[in-house]
């Protein structure tokens, strides 16, 4: 497996870049993640890497698209629990993409 040095931290990734011991996240971690994703974090970003975050801890899964945008709907309203909303913070794949910066593993059903 790759390993990529984080802020003095040798942490390992899967092939895709997820990282393979979720236990080494951190915002340093994150930050980097979403530097090679081309994606700049707001504040709006780390609300939906936060709520993953949470979602995971409680369900011990990463949620596929459809399931993160119902989910988010109903913690944080429709404006922001939709696919319109999530592309725009990440436009490769909402549930992919932040999931990777999320340090979670890949929802089951993304390609």
């Amino acid at each position: 497996m790759p390993m990529v040095d984080i802020a003095g931290k040798t942490v390992e990734v899967d092939e895709e870049g997820y990282l393979v011991n979720l236990a080494d996240w951190n915002k340093d971690v994150a930050d980097y993640l979403a530097k090679e994703e081309k994606v700049d974090m707001s504040e709006n970003h780390w609300e939906v890497v936060n709520f993953l975050r949470e979602y995971y801890d409680e369900y011990q899964i990463a949620p596929a698209i459809r399931v993160l945008t119902k989910a988010i709907a109903k913690k944080l309203g429709p404006d922001k629990g939709n696919n319109k909303y999530l592309y725009e913070l990440f436009p490769y794949g909402p549930a992919k993409q932040a999931c990777k910066i999320a340090g979670l593993p890949k929802p089951t059903g993304c390609i």
